[in-house]
């Protein structure tokens, strides 16, 4: 993978039993912290249970072994149109909080000799969002590698997503949206962009 969708990962190759058994530890001690029971019944295997969710499930994007392959295929239909995947399912957590991030991203790409499979937009999303994430970085990463693994410039990603730092503490705002795009060869055109929103908001706004 090029380093600059690389996980910033301290140990990438501390095996994954290691990596459970540590953040089990120190959670138990988060919860010691904290004036909780470890020993009730409801609580006493939540140290581990938080450990296999994090290494196994939210935070699994930041092993390399997890990043998704994108099947291509010859484009022999010759469809030269833009090619989107709307609406993917967004699940990530904010890196500064530790708390969730919740949206949707919108993929495109216009398509040239090759065309991916649809389903590997949506694991390309999934996997650079299962680690601790701000939104705008999130958005060039899912761009930057798509582009190169499509081997083409001709890349649109745009995320919504509500962030639940800001709803849940702090300011607590129910309801914002961020939204964040990037934009690249021929969606940077106003006409593309354009078509591109219509098909993703169905309106021209900018």
């Amino acid at each position: 993978m090029s380093g600059a969708y690389a996980p910033p990962a301290v140990n990438p190759t501390l095996p994954v039993s290691e990596k459970i058994h540590l953040i089990e530890r120190h959670f138990r001690e988060i919860m010691l912290a904290l004036g909780l029971d470890i020993m009730d019944d409801s609580l006493k295997n939540t140290p581990l249970r938080v450990a296999r969710m994090y290494v196994n499930e939210i935070f699994s994007g930041l092993d390399p072994l997890n990043e998704p392959s994108v099947t291509l295929f010859e484009n022999k239909y010759r469809y030269e149109e833009i090619i989107l995947e709307k609406d993917i399912p967004l699940y990530s957590y904010c890196e500064h909080h530790f708390v969730p991030i919740i949206g949707k991203a919108h993929v495109a790409y216009i398509a040239g000799a090759k065309i991916a499979g649809l389903s590997k937009l949506n694991r390309v999303v999934r996997y650079f969002s299962k680690r601790p994430q701000v939104q705008e970085r999130l958005t060039l990463q899912i761009a930057g590698f798509l582009k190169e693994k499509l081997e083409t410039d001709d890349v649109a990603v745009i995320i919504e997503a509500e962030h639940l730092c800001v709803a849940s503490r702090g300011v607590k705002d129910m309801g914002s949206t961020t939204l964040t795009a990037s934009y690249h060869g021929l969606f940077e055109e106003q006409e593309k962009k354009n078509e591109l929103l219509h098909m993703v908001h169905g309106s021209g706004i900018r």
